[in-house]
């Protein structure tokens, strides 16, 4: 059985998954690549200190993720702007991850060109993705 943080990731996973275009990973180090639907790679991130409820004892978390989301193409400004929208609208879709979540709610990137000499331009950003739920215990 998995832990409530990590059902709630794998749900995430699957959200971004299910976006058609890009290739999706988790927990991977910078590309060597760019699939020409663009890349998205989710980071686990960090759930920090739970605000805790007693009777019954409950620690709410906002879990902070990050996308880190590639895209290389002759047009890279519009091929990056339509991966984010594709993401706003799939996390949009269901805001509690199949009732997992109370609330999730993705910040705006801050996107960045990386050229490459003799070479088709390379966009990427990080976009944070705030994860709020609860659970009855931290580890589990």
């Amino acid at each position: 059985m998995a832990s409530k943080s990590e059902t709630v990731l794998t749900a995430l996973l699957t959200v971004l998954q299910d976006v058609w275009g890009p290739t999706v990973e988790r927990n991977t180090g910078l590309p060597e690549t760019v699939p020409a639907g663009g890349l998205v790679i989710l980071h686990d991130g960090d759930p920090g200190p739970p605000e805790v409820l007693l009777s019954p004892t409950t620690y709410i978390y906002e879990h902070e993720v990050e996308l880190d989301l590639f895209v290389q193409a002759d047009d890279s400004d519009a091929a990056f702007d339509d991966l984010k929208i594709l993401i706003g609208a799939a996390i949009a879709a269901d805001r509690t991850l199949g009732g997992l979540c109370d609330w999730v709610e993705a910040v705006a990137p801050v996107p960045v060109e990386l050229p490459f000499v003799g070479s088709i331009p390379l966009k990427a950003a990080t976009i944070g993705v705030r994860l709020t739920y609860s659970t009855s215990d931290p580890l589990a």
